[in-house]
């Protein structure tokens, strides 16, 4: 998160909308990503309209490493994390598999790289609340509650349909409208994706002893357990498992939920209760072959997504809204082709981050669910050489928290 945050004098803006001219930044999708994007493309100088459609409020928690903390520090997007977030200082790994090749109990302390945490733990509507606060003070930045529903190009302008009916002109459109993106299928951006037969089950947790800052996940065959410190002797729980289990359970009732529960946590935590509603969410991966082109970048799961491993999933997306900020900064909305420029400049900036975290993702989940047991045998000596090798430990730290990816 190495990317400063580019401002400009904002005196008196006429929003360009009203006067029947082409926005120059146009951000679609109203998630965290959506409106963190908007932020820093009205915070470049562009006039900037964010297409927000009403949506229920998010109740999971998202686990932020300390690069994207700095990040939304110096974006002026959070002030205190202390105030809204639970630090998380250790992450330890169990292996409860029962297979013949097991990897050993390993735990990481952020003091191991002279960092008090290594990230915080933040309830999604708390950063929601603090980033549109953020957003209702930028006098260029329009926020509607609608949708698209249409996208097509005229030269270097985007004809944009709306969900009332109406049109707006945008000369560079960001896309952070998730898996389904409507502006990455008008953009013609080649897409990869894969469905995976797990799930995650997610819900808050009440704890008989407290986690202390350490985010414990327990791996079994079929996914992670994990359990994420929320505070006090609350935890959060992501569990990945098949999803016809994971229905099954859930649907069976609260009480044998929480006996599951209980039995997977092995009960290191004293008696659990459940006390908030349990979700279950399919788990894939999608990827394209570049972040952008032709005045469209695409930013969060419109341009990634993967199985909650490595808390990287809102985590390469703040990557993804910091070199979006660089690349407008550095464009001149004066050339004809300037959206065009800084699409490609946004492209390459994101290529190696999401080539490398894509593919470190991917292969860590694959590795803990096959059956192969050469890709077994090598996932435990990986974790026997984290334990036992202190500098390839903090290269991991490094490669984990997003802070070595240049």
């Amino acid at each position: 998160m190495d990317q400063p945050v580019f401002e400009v004098p904002m005196d008196s803006f006429t929003p360009a909308s009203a006067l029947g001219a082409p926005v120059q930044a146009l951000v679609v999708g109203g998630g965290l990503t959506g409106v963190a994007a908007a932020i820093v493309c009205a915070r470049a100088g562009l006039q900037t309209v964010h297409l927000a459609p009403p949506a229920p409020p998010d109740r999971r928690t998202s686990a932020l490493m300390q690069p994207s903390v700095d990040f939304l520090r110096s974006a002026g997007l959070v002030d205190a994390p202390e105030a809204i977030g639970h630090p998380l200082t250790r992450i330890r790994i169990i292996d409860a598999t029962d297979r013949l090749i097991r990897a050993p109990e390993t735990l990481f302390d952020a003091a191991e790289i002279g960092l008090a945490a290594f990230g915080w733990n933040f309830p999604n509507i708390k950063l929601m609340e603090r980033f549109q606060s953020v957003a209702e003070t930028l006098p260029n930045l329009e926020v509607r509650p609608l949708g698209a529903t249409g996208i097509r190009r005229d030269g270097n302008t985007y004809h944009v349909t709306l969900s009332d009916g109406s049109e707006l002109n945008a000369e560079l459109v960001v896309g952070a409208d998730g898996k389904k993106s409507l502006v990455r299928s008008a953009g013609g951006f080649t897409v990869r994706e894969h469905a995976f037969t797990q799930s995650a089950l997610v819900c808050d947790l009440e704890l008989g002893r407290p986690l202390d800052g350490t985010s414990v996940e327990f791996h079994y065959p079929q996914g992670p357990f994990t359990l994420v410190p929320a505070g006090g002797t609350r935890a959060n729980l992501v569990w990945i498992d098949d999803h016809a289990v994971l229905d099954t359970i859930r649907s069976s009732g609260p009480e044998q939920l929480q006996a599951q529960i209980n039995h997977k946590s092995q009960r290191l935590f004293g008696r659990i209760s459940v006390v908030t509603p349990a979700f279950v969410f399919p788990l894939s991966t999608l990827s394209v072959d570049r972040a952008g082109q032709d005045g469209i970048a695409l930013v969060g799961e419109a341009a990634h997504a993967f199985p909650p491993i490595g808390a990287q999933g809102l985590n390469l997306g703040l990557r993804d809204v910091a070199d979006l900020a660089a690349a407008v900064a550095a464009a001149d909305p004066a050339r004809p082709t300037w959206s065009v420029e800084a699409a490609r400049s946004y492209a390459s900036r994101r290529a190696a981050d999401l080539g490398r975290t894509g593919g470190m993702v991917d292969a860590l989940f694959r590795s803990l669910i096959t059956d192969l047991l050469p890709a077994q045998a090598l996932r435990a000596s990986g974790l026997w050489a984290l334990r036992l090798a202190p500098p390839l430990r903090r290269r991991a730290f490094s490669l984990g928290m997003g802070v070595a990816r240049r």
